[in-house]
């Protein structure tokens, strides 16, 4: 059994809407939270042109780490947060081999997270192209 209680200074508003403003701020921090761990925490470079290249390049960081988990991630890698995924995933050793017309992306078979890998490749395989 679960209990939960609102101490709020909004009146006027059903428990289930205040509830639901609770939830979605509760995410936005957690968004914040990656933005940070993704290259938001301060400004690397002294001109603000180039700060806004490296804002632009965090956005988009972003967006394919808010995307990968609902796309291509299943069970507990869904939850994983940037410094996890950089840490097994996106620091994989392969090699990209070209053979036959055709790209083999040939990933370490030691590494522990391969299987990962190759079930979120093998999920985002199975998506419908775009029109």
């Amino acid at each position: 059994m679960r209990l939960t209680c609102f101490a709020t200074n909004t009146s006027g508003r059903p428990i289930a809407e205040l509830e639901l403003r609770h939830r979605l701020r509760a995410r936005a921090e957690e968004r914040i939270r990656n933005a940070r761990a993704t290259g938001l925490r301060n400004l690397p470079l002294h001109r603000t042109a180039q700060n806004l290249i490296w804002l632009e390049i965090v956005q988009i960081a972003l967006d394919l780490l808010a995307w990968m988990p609902m796309l291509a991630l299943t069970g507990k890698a869904r939850l994983w947060e940037p410094r996890r995924l950089r840490l097994r995933l996106f620091t994989a050793a392969g090699q990209l081999v070209t053979t036959g017309r055709r790209r083999i992306l040939r990933l370490a078979r030691h590494w522990p997270w391969t299987s990962h890998i190759t079930a979120a490749l093998d999920q985002l395989a199975l998506l419908p192209n775009p029109d």
